[in-house]
């Protein structure tokens, strides 16, 4: 399974070739896929270097708190970063 975290477009090239930021990871990616205009300041979601999904700052806002949250839980220790891998590891 994969989870895409929202990627806020941060530059749009003359090939649709977009720069965007990951919660800090700035990355190339394609906008070819997308059926409607993406504009600098638009969220994506993304996958092997292909924007899938433009989605609202809404709904990209509250998946990052959420993101932000698992991350603070984490590295706080409440929650084991081998937790929930369903022993896929083994």
């Amino acid at each position: 399974m994969c989870l895409s975290i929202p990627s806020k477009v941060i530059k749009i090239d003359e090939n649709n070739m977009a720069t965007v930021d990951t919660m800090g990871v700035k990355r190339e990616v394609t906008l070819d896929l997308i059926g409607e205009k993406v504009d600098i300041g638009d969220f994506v979601l993304i996958h092997v270097g292909f924007a899938m999904n433009k989605i609202s700052k809404e709904e990209a806002l509250e998946s990052i708190k959420v993101y932000d949250e698992i991350v603070a839980k984490m590295n706080s220790e409440e929650i084991d970063p081998s937790e929930g891998d369903a022993n896929y590891a083994t």
